[in-house]
């Protein structure tokens, strides 16, 4: 093969390794370079619900009141689909990913290459995970989200339009758990890239008027404009 050939070739795989650090460096300069420029800057900061986002460090979960004057969440996500429910029904943990990443790893340690571009892609159908929880639980990576009642209003109808009905109108539920006190239900949207567990949480967020990055690909993201509990 004659010497300008080689280069060629030499180029090409020079670019099919270069590629994918590209692609990363990309998506993490657009992710934290987003943090500088937040929506809703001047949206006027309200206490009325009390209401926290947690994180695994990786993951984000809403954390809304169990059950108030302005949302029974069990009316919805009902006793029936739980193994049993905390002696103190105070919260509703509400999650949202990729089915397949869900429920085949629970753990860390589960994690497989595979399974993690396979999320990445977009290749399957979304869950919602919803667990019931005490105010004793929530002791770490626990962030306050200051809601007004509108606010609330707004991420409630968001989560409820996540949901998949079956055609009776109730939410379709799995039967996977992690625990007792948790369950999946079908949901709308597609785990991928750039619609991520966070991105969901972000999005939702944005629209209920909160201060919050306008890109949540990551943890960081949701958090970054939120105070520690």
């Amino acid at each position: 093969m004659c010497k300008p050939a080689l280069r060629r070739v030499y180029k090409w795989i020079g670019w099919l390794f270069a590629a994918p650090l590209i692609l990363i460096a990309g998506y993490l300069l657009a992710a934290f370079g987003l943090l500088l420029v937040p929506a809703n800057r001047d949206a006027p900061v309200a206490h009325s619900v009390d209401a926290y986002i947690v994180s695994n460090g990786v993951h984000t979960d809403f954390v809304f009141p169990a059950r108030s004057t302005q949302m029974d969440w069990t009316n919805v996500f009902a006793a029936e689909h739980f193994t049993a429910m905390p002696a103190a029904l105070d919260f509703i943990a509400i999650g949202w990913g990729d089915r397949e990443f869900y429920l085949n790893t629970p753990n860390w340690s589960d994690l497989t290459a595979g399974r993690a571009f396979n999320a990445l892609l977009g290749r399957d159908r979304s869950l919602l995970h919803v667990e019931y929880l005490s105010a004793a639980e929530l002791q770490t990576d626990v962030y306050r989200l200051p809601l007004s009642q509108a606010q609330y209003a707004s991420l409630i109808h968001y989560v409820l339009d996540t949901t998949r009905r079956d055609t009776s109108g109730g939410v379709n539920v799995t039967d996977a758990h992690y625990g007792r006190h948790d369950a999946f239900f079908e949901a709308n949207g597609s785990y991928h890239l750039f619609n991520t567990c966070n991105t969901w949480i972000g999005r939702g967020l944005l629209k209920a008027g909160v201060k919050v990055s306008r890109w949540t690909p990551l943890d960081a993201n949701v958090l970054w404009y939120l105070t520690p509990r």
